[in-house]
């Protein structure tokens, strides 16, 4: 299906080449913060600046992490797959909605929002890419 597309109009893969780029971006941040969240206790991830676990519990720390793990790879493994390829950008916009939460977070501690705020806008970059791909 996606093969076909591309061979008829050629514009769609500079537009496929862009979202891989934008979700690999996106995907690594992601698999890797949520997985030190998974992988570590509220204390170190603390002694590592996010201070703002202090203000949730160790499940709901690790909530999140599995959330932006599972984020990661919905980012990722439709496109590669080819299978479901709408979980792709649905998954991005899971993820603006965990960076507008972050964001929102570090606003009501008084903490720079700088990096969740980019993230946000990657995730819905992400988004409109894969869901202009899928509607081709």
């Amino acid at each position: 299906m996606l093969g076909n597309a591309l061979e008829t109009h050629p514009g769609d893969a500079l537009v496929l080449i862009a979202l891989w780029v934008v979700n690999i971006l996106l995907a690594l941040f992601m698999l890797l913060v949520g997985a030190m969240k998974l992988a570590q206790p509220k204390a170190a991830l603390y002694a590592k600046g996010m201070t703002y676990v202090e203000d949730f519990s160790a499940g709901s720390v690790k909530a999140t992490g599995a959330v932006e793990v599972i984020g990661a790879l919905g980012l990722i493994l439709p496109i590669a797959t080819g299978i479901a390829l709408l979980l792709a950008p649905l998954a991005a916009v899971g993820v603006f909605v965990v960076m507008i939460g972050a964001i929102v977070v570090h606003v009501r501690r008084k903490e720079t929002f700088v990096p969740p705020l980019v993230l946000a806008l990657i995730a819905a970059a992400s988004a409109i890419l894969g869901f202009g791909v899928i509607a081709g």
